[in-house]
C-alpha cells in the first residue's frame, strides 16, 4: 500500500506572509469603514466647510492605512497571534486579541495628544470617533473570521467525521467534566458519538444551554429522553465520590437499555493523562465510592529513589503493581523475583513497554530456595524487601495445608533472615486480614508469618525494620471474586455466592499496593499495620451490580446462585485480633496494632513446628496448626 503523501512544513516566511495577507486586509476594511460609518452621515456643516471636511478624510484615509495596519500586526504578533495554529481558536486566544487591539485603539487615541492638532497633512491624527468604532469593528472581524474558521472546520472537515452510526447520547451532569465531554465530542466526530442534551441533579440548572445542549431535567427523565430525542448512551460525568448516585442511574439507564459509559476522574483529565472523550463502561470500582487515598509522594520517594528494591511474588496481580509504582519513582535497580516464569516475562515485558527496561532485573526463584535467595541477596545487596509472594488461594490451601505452611511461613521466615543477615533497610509483608481470628489455614499461615517477623525484630545484631501490612480483598487480583464474576456472566451464568449475608472489604489494587508503600515509609520496627477498607459490601450486592453493569437483569436474565460457605469461609472478615491494641498513624487511612510479640528463641522453636506439620495429612496438620495459632478455628471435613 503506498503511504500517503506528507505535508511538507510550513516555514516562518510563509507564515508570516498568511498572516499578513489575512489581518492586514481585515485591519484595512475595518479601518475604512470606521472613517465611513463616522462620517457617512454628513456633518452639521455646509458649503466650502464641508468640502474642506471631505478633502481632508480623502487624504487621511490612505495614510492612516499605511500605518494604522502596521501597527496592529505588530501588536497582534506581541500577543501570540501568529504562534498558534490558524483554525484553533478558543476563549484565551479571543482575549488576547483582544488586548492587542486595545493597545493599537489606546496607541490612536493618544497619538493626537503627543504630535499636535489634527490635520490633513498629519495623518498620524485620526479623529477619535473613528478610532473607537475602528476598535469595535476590528474586534467583530477578527474575532469573528477566527471563530468561523475554527466553526467550518470542525463542521466539514472530512477527516473528524465518521462514516459508521452515530449514537445520539445524554450527559448525565452538566459541571466541568460533562462540559468538557461536550466541547471535545462535538469538536472531534470521528468517535460517533452525538451529545443531544444534558440531564444533572441542580435544578438550578434545568432549563439553561452549555454550548447550545439544553439541561433538560434530572436524570429520572432518561426513560422520557429514549423517545424524545432518540437517545441510545448516556454517559455519567459524576464525581468519583457518587457511587450510589452511579448505581441508581446506571440502573435507571439500563432498565430503559441505555448503555452507560464514564468519563476519566478529573485527575486523569487535569494530568493531561487522556481526554474527556476517552470513555469506559461502567466498572465494580466506580460503585465503591472510596475517594482516592492522599499519598506522601515525597516520603515514599525518597525511600525508593536510587536504592534496589527486591520484590517477590512480582508476577502477581498484587506484585505487578507493587513494581509499576516503585519502577515510576526512580530506583536504582529493581529486582523482580517470581517463580512463575510465564508471569514474570509478561511482567517484565509490561515494565520494559513503559519505559523501565534498564531498572529492571527479572529472577526466577522460589522464596524457600535458601541456595538462590542467598545468591540473590549477596550478588545485589538489595535496601528494601516488599514480599508479596504467598499462596493465598483458601478452598486449595484448606486442601493441602503443608503447602501454605512451607511457601507462607518457611518462605517468609528465610526470606526475611536473609534480609537481616544482608543488614536490608526495610522488608515489608504483605498480609491479609484473613490472618485476624483465622477459620482458615491460609489465613492462619499468614498470621504465623506475621509472628515470624515481629520476632525477627528482635534478631541480636538486627538492623532490618521489619514491617506486616494486612488488606482485604483487592478487586480484579488473581483470585478475587469479581473476575470469577465477570467470566460466569459471559459464559451466561449462573453467578454462584456462597452466602446471601457472606461480607468483604474491598480496595482497588493501585490504592492497596499505594499504601502498601506508604505504611513502609511510615512503618516503625515490628508494626502491624492496617488499611482503611471502608464498609464491608455484601457480595451478593456485588454479583448484581455486575450483572446489571452487563446489561442483564439479576435473577431473570442471569441467575444468582446460593452454594453454601466453603471450607474456612468467614460470613465477614475481621481487621483486628483479640488482645491488639489500636493507635492511630500520621496517615488517615492507615493503622497500628501493637500486640506483644515473641522474642526471638521462640520464632526458632516455633519454625521447627512447622516444619514437623508440613508433612503431617490435612486434619492432623490444622490440629496441630491450632496450637502455634490459638485463635485458629479450623474446618475438619
Amino acid at each position: 500500500m503506498t503511504p500517503s503523501p506528507v505535508s511538507p512544513p510550513v516555514s516562518w516566511t510563509q507564515r508570516a506572509c498568511f498572516f499578513l495577507f489575512v489581518y492586514g486586509a481585515l485591519a484595512a476594511i475595518s479601518l475604512w469603514f470606521a472613517y465611513e460609518l463616522r462620517f457617512n452621515g454628513g456633518t452639521l456643516l455646509v458649503g466650502a466647510e464641508q468640502a474642506k471636511v471631505d478633502a481632508f478624510l480623502d487624504l487621511q484615509r490612505p495614510y492612516a492605512l499605511l500605518w494604522v495596519v502596521p501597527l496592529k500586526f505588530v501588536l497582534l504578533g506581541l500577543f501570540g497571534q501568529f504562534r498558534g495554529v490558524f483554525y484553533y481558536f478558543r476563549l484565551h486566544d479571543a482575549l488576547r486579541m483582544a488586548a492587542a487591539l486595545l493597545v493599537a485603539t489606546l496607541v490612536m487615541l493618544t497619538l493626537p495628544s503627543l504630535v499636535g492638532a489634527i490635520s490633513a497633512a498629519n495623518p498620524a491624527c485620526l479623529p477619535r470617533g473613528v478610532s473607537l468604532v475602528d476598535f469595535n469593528l476590528s474586534l467583530l472581524l477578527f474575532v469573528g473570521f477566527r471563530v468561523s474558521i475554527r466553526t467550518l472546520r470542525e463542521r466539514f472537515s472530512g477527516q473528524e467525521r465518521t462514516s459508521g452510526v452515530v449514537e445520539r447520547i445524554v450527559i448525565v451532569g452538566a459541571g466541568r467534566s460533562g462540559e468538557q465531554l461536550a466541547t471535545e465530542l462535538r469538536t472531534r466526530r470521528g468517535h460517533g458519538l452525538e451529545p443531544v442534551c444534558f440531564v444533572d441533579d441542580n435544578p438550578a440548572k434545568h432549563g439553561l444551554d452549555i454550548h447550545g445542549l439544553p439541561v433538560v431535567g434530572g436524570p429520572e427523565r432518561l426513560p422520557d429522553l429514549v423517545e424524545k430525542f432518540a437517545v441510545t448512551e448516556v454517559i455519567l460525568a459524576l464525581p468519583s465520590n457518587s457511587a450510589k448516585r452511579i448505581r441508581e442511574i446506571s440502573a435507571l439507564a439500563l432498565r430503559s437499555n441505555l448503555r452507560v459509559l464514564v468519563v476519566p476522574s478529573m485527575e486523569d483529565l487535569a494530568g493531561g493523562r487522556i481526554r474527556a472523550s476517552d470513555l469506559r463502561p461502567v466498572s465494580v470500582e466506580d460503585l465503591l465510592g472510596r475517594q482516592p487515598a492522599e499519598l506522601d509522594d515525597a516520603a515514599i520517594a525518597a525511600m525508593i529513589a536510587g536504592r534496589t528494591v527486591l520484590i517477590t511474588g512480582a508476577g502477581g496481580s498484587i506484585g505487578l503493581e507493587i513494581c509499576r509504582q516503585v519502577a515510576a519513582r526512580n530506583p536504582g535497580r529493581l529486582l523482580l523475583l517470581d517463580q512463575c516464569e510465564v508471569l514474570l516475562y509478561q511482567a517484565e515485558q509490561e515494565l520494559i513497554s513503559a519505559g523501565a527496561g534498564a531498572l529492571i532485573t527479572p529472577l526466577v526463584g522460589d522464596v524457600t530456595d535458601e541456595d538462590r535467595l542467598r545468591e540473590v541477596f549477596t550478588r545485589f545487596r538489595p535496601t528494601l524487601v516488599l514480599h508479596a509472594a504467598a499462596h493465598k488461594h483458601v478452598p486449595l490451601m484448606e486442601s493441602q495445608p503443608g503447602e501454605a505452611l512451607k511457601n507462607n511461613v518457611l518462605g517468609t521466615a528465610l526470606l526475611a533472615r536473609l534480609a537481616s543477615e544482608h543488614a536490608v533497610e526495610q522488608f515489608v509483608l504483605i498480609s491479609s486480614d484473613k490472618a485476624v481470628n483465622p477459620t482458615n489455614v491460609m489465613g492462619a499461615s499468614k498470621r504465623l508469618s506475621e509472628l515470624v517477623v515481629q520476632g525477627l525484630q528482635a534478631r541480636p545484631g538486627n538492623r532490618t525494620r521489619f514491617v506486616a501490612v494486612r488488606f482485604g480483598n483487592v478487586l480484579a487480583s488473581s483470585g478475587s471474586v469479581i473476575p470469577i464474576f465477570r467470566k460466569q456472566i459471559a459464559e451466561g451464568g449462573p453467578v454462584t455466592v456462597t452466602h446471601p449475608d457472606v461480607k468483604r472489604y474491598f480496595m482497588t489494587i493501585p490504592e492497596a499496593v499505594g499504601l502498601v508503600l506508604q505504611s513502609a515509609a511510615q512503618g516503625e520496627g515490628g508494626d502491624i499495620l492496617v488499611l482503611e477498607m471502608g464498609e464491608p459490601l455484601k457480595i451478593v450486592d456485588v454479583a448484581r451490580q455486575l450483572i446489571e453493569l452487563s446489561g442483564f437483569r439479576p435473577d431473570i436474565d442471569i441467575e444468582i446462585k446460593i452454594v453454601g460457605l466453603r471450607p474456612g469461609e468467614k460470613l465477614v472478615e475481621e481487621l483486628q485480633h483479640h488482645g491488639e491494641q489500636y493507635r492511630t498513624t500520621t496517615h488517615p487511612r492507615i493503622f497500628r496494632f501493637v500486640a506483644a510479640a515473641p522474642d526471638h528463641a521462640a520464632v526458632g522453636r516455633l519454625l521447627d513446628r512447622v516444619r514437623e506439620l508440613i508433612p503431617l495429612e490435612s486434619a492432623a496438620c490444622k490440629q496441630g496448626l491450632r496450637t502455634l495459632v490459638p485463635e485458629y478455628v479450623p474446618y475438619v471435613d
